[in-house]
């Protein structure tokens, strides 16, 4: 079930990656597809509750379709890949935050509790997976 879940991720990935070439964007916006939204980690230097917030709001995908609904309402008369600024901007920072979100559930990377950065709600990551191990056996 893991593997059919990660390549449901991928094929929305690979998804927005169309739609970022269809659109035919900037070479840098690439990038902040890769890396752009990690930014919200920055979060974590105040305490792990506000990172977690600061991270989940962009990695949500929730937050993503509601951004990319709102450029599609503001979107003057014409297709929704008419480059028409701000809307084409903010559905293009969509696509970015949702293929984004995508990639990381790709790697097992979820939203984040606020109790532990490598805590998600894809379960634990990293070196704290044995974390997971030792909760369920105590179950």
């Amino acid at each position: 079930m893991k593997n059919l879940l990660r390549l449901e991720e991928l094929a929305q990935f690979l998804l927005c990656l169309g739609l970022l070439i269809a659109s035919d964007v900037a070479w840098w916006v690439y990038l902040l597809l890769l890396l752009g939204p990690d930014i919200g980690m920055l979060g974590y230097m105040i305490s792990p509750r506000t990172g977690a917030a600061t991270y989940n709001l962009l990695h949500h995908k929730a937050v993503a379709l509601a951004l990319f609904l709102l450029g599609g309402i503001i979107v003057p008369e014409g297709s929704i890949f008419q480059p028409v600024e701000p809307a084409f901007l903010i559905m293009i920072a969509a696509v970015v935050l949702y293929g984004h979100a995508s990639l990381d559930r790709i790697f097992g990377y979820g939203l984040k509790f606020g109790d532990n950065f490598h805590h998600t709600h894809l379960g634990w990551i990293g070196k704290s997976k044995s974390a997971e191990s030792a909760e369920s056996e105590v179950r």
